[in-house]
Formats: structure tokens, C-alpha cells, sequence
């Protein structure tokens, strides 16, 4: 997907950024179409497979001073194991180019726009069914990327610490991290991460934005339960809560009894994660991040919002 966000960011930092995305891939390549890089004078982010072609359009777009189009024979041109070709188209945006992108679908290419682009913008815009990014009678078109949903883990133990170790990579999420006290967290905390110490963690959870995923592993069930009662009352796009059969059995009655309906409790998950994984917290982790990216793949574009 298109990152305008990260674009802009981009061009404020460093005034000039050529965005490389590989447009057309035939036979094996070491990246998917859509796949993207920014480049400006001193460095770089993002990539699209590495190796000789990377290098080679990275240089190639330290030079550009207009937008263009290139082939590449991996094997022959570049001498890769790859047997394959892509086409890349490179980018060159300041800030002003950048701001003035569309928020939902960027489409570019020779005049006059062809009909079936037409066709393919009408239908994202008006019944949000957002096309995969694509080369198409000439013009490029990739879906915009949603801004990011925030996540919010509720505790700092070895589950917590786990999750923050995963999620952290992952695109598209920002994490809010909390727990009673600031001697819960670990020294080292990603720099992505937000961490938020509260004494009254369902107090703040009543806080939290309403688009939100909540992940709720303190070291007390009565937390636990005061932050599911907090997340059911405020809404949430997903919950999930660590615990056994014994336990959400347990919180299901308790939560019926706090008011919530049978339905409503049911949208928490017990337990996180994937339980055929194991209860290594790292297996964990990974099982909600597999979760995760799921559910963002089927939340439709335009529905993603940020309370």
C-alpha cells in the first residue's frame, strides 16, 4: 500500500524523497508489486528485496530530477539467482507534491485516464472496494494505506513484554503500553511504544480511544476485570484477555452481572493468541500478531478510524 504518511514525514526530514515502488513483476522477483523504498540524499527506508536491484535504483534515484520508468532483467541486467523482471516506477516528491496525494487511492499516469482506471476510482470511492496495486493500461495505482490503529496492552509482565517485543514491527499500529507503576516496565523501552504508569488502569481505560485493540494481561484478575468492564463500556474494535476456561467463565457471569449482554461479552477473546501454539510468551505474541494482521485485512479501508 501507498504509506502517504510516511512520505510526508519523509519529504519534511529531508525536502527531496524519491519514492521507488516496483510496478510490474513477471517471473520470480525478490519483492511483490507494490513493494516500495524512499530514498534522498543521505539514506534510505523501506525496501524492495535488496540486493543489485535495490542498490542500483537507490543510486539511480539519488540523481532523478523527474519521475521514471525502468526495466530490469534480474538475471541477465543484474546478475541475480531471480529469473524474473520487474518494472520500477521512481517517484520525486517534496512536501508540497506529497500533501496534495489523495487520502484513499493514488492513480498516475499518461493522459487521459483510461476508462477502466475510471472504472476502478469510482468503485473505491463509493463502495470502498479498494483494488491491490497495480500496473493497468498504463497507469500505476496503489491503495493509500490506513492510518495506523492504536493497541493498547494492559500489563508489563512476561506476556506484555513479549507482546511489545512483536507488535512493535508490525505496520500500521501504535502501541500504548500501561501498567500501575513506571518500576513495571522494563529499562529499555522501544521508542515507538508510548508507556503510560496508572495506579487505576480501568480508570484510564475509560480513556482510550474508541478504535482500539486492548490486550489485557495484568498480574491481578481484579485488573483484569475492571479493564474488561472499562473496554465494554467505552467500545473497542477488538479485546483480547489471557486466561483459562476456568477464569472467562468466571468474567463471563461477572460481566453479565456488572450489566453487559451475552453478545457484547462474547467480543472479547479468551484466550490471546493461538492455544495450539503453546504458553511460551513469545508464541503468544506471535499468535496475536497473526490475529492482528488477519483482522486488519479484512476491516474494509474506509471503516479504519481513530477515536
Amino acid at each position: 500500500m501507498f504509506d502517504r504518511a510516511d512520505l510526508i514525514a519523509a519529504c519534511k526530514a529531508h525536502a527531496r524523497v524519491v519514492r521507488v515502488v516496483i510496478a510490474s513483476v513477471q517471473g520470480s522477483a525478490p519483492r511483490e508489486v507494490g513493494a516500495a523504498m524512499l530514498v534522498w540524499d543521505t539514506g534510505q527506508s523501506g525496501t524492495i528485496g535488496g540486493g543489485a536491484l535495490e542498490f542500483e535504483l537507490a543510486a539511480a534515484a539519488r540523481t532523478l530530477s523527474d519521475d521514471t520508468r525502468s526495466r530490469h532483467a534480474l538475471g541477465p541486467d543484474l546478475g541475480q539467482c531471480c529469473g524474473g523482471a520487474v518494472e520500477a516506477l521512481s517517484e520525486v516528491y517534496d512536501l508540497t507534491r506529497a500533501r496534495a496525494l489523495p487520502d484513499d487511492l493514488v492513480a498516475r499516469g499518461p493522459d487521459p485516464m483510461p476508462l477502466s482506471i475510471k472504472r476502478m476510482m469510482k468503485a473505491a470511492r463509493n463502495q470502498g472496494q479498494l483494488p491491490p496495486a497495480q500496473l493497468k493500461d498504463g497507469w500505476m495505482i496503489e491503495p493509500v494505506r490506513a492510518p495506523d490503529q492504536d493497541i493498547w496492552i494492559w500489563g508489563a509482565g512476561h506476556v506484555g513484554r513479549a507482546l511489545v517485543d512483536i507488535l512493535q514491527h508490525m505496520p500500521g499500529y501504535t502501541l500504548t503500553w500501561a501498567d500501575t507503576g513506571a518500576e513495571r516496565f522494563p529499562d529499555a523501552v522501544p521508542e515507538c511504544v508510548t508507556t503510560v504508569p496508572a495506579t487505576d488502569l480501568p480508570a484510564l481505560a475509560a480513556h482510550a480511544p474508541r478504535g482500539a485493540h486492548h490486550l489485557i494481561l495484568t498480574y491481578a484478575h481484579d485488573i483484569d476485570l475492571g479493564l474488561c468492564h472499562a473496554v465494554l463500556t467505552r467500545g473497542f474494535v477488538s479485546c483480547g484477555l489471557i486466561g483459562s476456561a476456568t477464569k472467562w467463565a468466571r468474567f463471563r457471569k461477572r460481566l453479565a452481572a456488572l450489566g453487559h449482554g451475552t453478545d457484547e461479552i462474547a467480543r472479547i477473546t479468551c484466550p490471546i493468541g493461538d492455544p495450539s501454539l503453546g504458553k511460551d510468551p513469545h508464541l503468544i505474541a506471535v499468535g496475536v500478531a497473526y490475529r492482528l494482521a488477519q483482522s486488519r485485512q479484512t476491516i474494509p479501508q474506509r471503516l479504519e478510524t481513530r477515536a
